[in-house]
C-alpha cells in the first residue's frame, strides 16, 4: 500500500473538483483493500473509498480522514461453456471500459452497450449502472464484499443485491466495500438484443436485432462521444460525472400531474412528456427533457461560474476549468429547483455528494 497526505482529491475525479484528502491510502490487491478498510475503522476514524471517481462531487474543504483509493487488478475467467457462460471474476480496481474492451475482444457478450462508462467495476453494481438498453445487473451473478458493520467478507448473489434503476442494497450506505464482481457472459460474437431506438438507427438494425460485438461498440462509443460522455482531457465537456440526474419514476397520477403542468406551461400542442413502462410499474419520464423545457439549455451557467451544464448534453453538469465544488452544487440546486417549480418534480442526483449537499 502506499500513504499520502493532503493529497489533492480534484485530481483523482472526473469532475475534477474537491480539496484534499488527510491522507490517501492506495490499495493495489483485494487483500489491501480490506486491511486498508479495517485499519480506519479500528482508528475509529472517517472514511471514504474512491475507485475511477467518475460519481463523486467532493467538497472544496476536501476530505478530513482516510480516503481508500481501490487499485486492485485482476480478471479471471472461471469456468466458460455454451450451458453456463462465460464466468468471470473482476477486481474493484479494473477500469470498467478496460473490461468492456476485453469481453468483446474475447467474444463475451452482454455488456458491450455499457462500453466508455468511466470508472471503475466495484462501483458498477452499486448504482446499477446501465445505458443504451443494458445494465449491468443483466449479467451480474455475484458481488463479493466486505462488511463493515460485521468485519467479514459478505458475498451476494445477484438476486440479493436487490437492483432496480440506478440503485442496489449497496447504494446510500457506507458498510459494504465492493471487493470483487462475478459476471455470466454469454460466448459469442453477436451483441444482446439492440434495445435503444437511437443505436439501432445508428447501426442500421431493427430493435431487438444482433449485431457484431465490436460494432456494437464502436455504435455506443460514438453515440456517447456526440454526447461528451467519453473522457477526453481536451474536451471539457467530459469534465463531468455524466448523467447528473436520474430520469424520474412516476406514479400514474404523480405523471398526470406532469402532463397537467405541461399543458399549462407549454400549452395544448406544445411538447408532451416522454414516458417509458418501468419494471416497477411506474412510469419513467426524461429528466434531460424536463431540465430544458424548464429554460437550462445546453451551456447554460450561473453568473460568474466555471460549472455549466454541457453543450451537448443536458444531463450533465461539466466543469470549464477552474470550477469548484461549491459551484457545481449551486449549478445542480438551480436546475433541480427550477424543474420543480416548473413542474412539480423534484429531480434526484446520480453523483455521490461528498462533505456538502443539495
Amino acid at each position: 500500500m502506499r500513504e499520502e497526505h493532503d493529497v489533492p482529491l480534484a485530481e483523482l475525479t472526473t469532475m475534477r473538483v474537491g480539496g484534499p484528502a488527510a491522507r490517501l491510502v492506495t490499495a493495489t490487491t483485494t487483500d489491501e483493500v480490506v486491511d486498508a478498510v479495517r485499519e480506519v475503522d479500528d482508528a475509529d476514524e472517517p472514511l471514504l473509498v474512491v475507485t475511477g471517481g467518475s460519481n463523486v462531487v467532493i467538497a472544496d474543504e476536501g476530505f478530513a480522514g482516510t480516503v481508500v483509493r481501490v487499485g486492485s487488478d485482476g480478471v479471471e475467467v472461471e469456468s466458460a461453456d455454451l450451458c453456463g457462460g462465460v464466468m468471470v471474476r473482476v477486481a474493484a480496481g479494473v477500469p470498467w471500459d478496460e473490461l468492456v474492451a476485453r469481453a468483446v475482444a474475447e467474444g463475451w457478450s452482454g455488456i458491450e452497450a455499457l462500453s466508455g462508462i468511466p470508472g471503475g467495476t466495484g462501483a458498477t453494481p452499486v448504482q446499477n449502472v446501465g445505458a443504451y438498453g443494458q445494465e449491468v445487473a443483466q449479467t451480474i451473478a455475484s458481488v463479493r464484499t466486505w462488511d463493515r458493520s460485521e468485519q467479514r467478507v459478505r458475498t451476494f448473489a445477484s438476486a440479493d443485491c436487490r437492483f432496480t434503476y440506478r440503485h442496489s442494497i449497496f447504494k446510500g450506505t457506507s458498510r459494504f466495500v465492493v471487493l470483487d464482481v462475478l459476471f455470466q457472459l454469454v460466448p459469442g460474437d453477436l451483441s444482446q438484443p439492440v434495445g435503444y431506438a437511437d443505436l439501432a438507427r445508428q447501426l442500421d438494425v431493427a430493435v431487438g436485432d444482433r449485431v457484431p460485438l465490436a460494432d456494437a461498440r464502436e455504435a455506443v462509443l460514438a453515440q456517447r462521444r456526440r454526447r461528451g460522455m467519453v473522457l477526453d482531457a481536451d474536451d471539457h465537456d467530459t469534465w463531468s460525472c455524466g448523467s447528473f440526474f436520474t430520469n424520474p419514476i412516476l406514479s400514474a397520477s404523480r405523471f398526470a400531474a406532469l402532463e397537467s403542468r405541461a399543458a399549462s406551461r407549454l400549452g395544448p400542442d406544445g411538447p408532451t412528456p416522454p414516458r417509458f413502462p418501468d419494471a416497477g410499474g411506474g412510469t419513467k419520464t426524461s429528466a434531460a427533457w424536463l431540465i430544458e423545457q424548464a429554460g437550462f439549455t445546453k451551456g447554460f451557467a450561473l453568473p460568474g461560474s466555471s460549472a455549466a451544464i454541457s453543450s451537448k448534453h443536458t444531463l450533465a453538469l461539466t466543469n470549464r476549468g477552474g470550477a469548484t465544488a461549491a459551484q457545481v452544487a449551486d449549478l445542480a440546486r438551480a436546475v433541480r429547483d427550477g424543474v420543480q417549480d416548473a413542474f412539480g418534480v423534484t429531480l434526484v442526483n446520480e453523483p455521490v455528494m461528498v462533505g456538502h449537499d443539495l
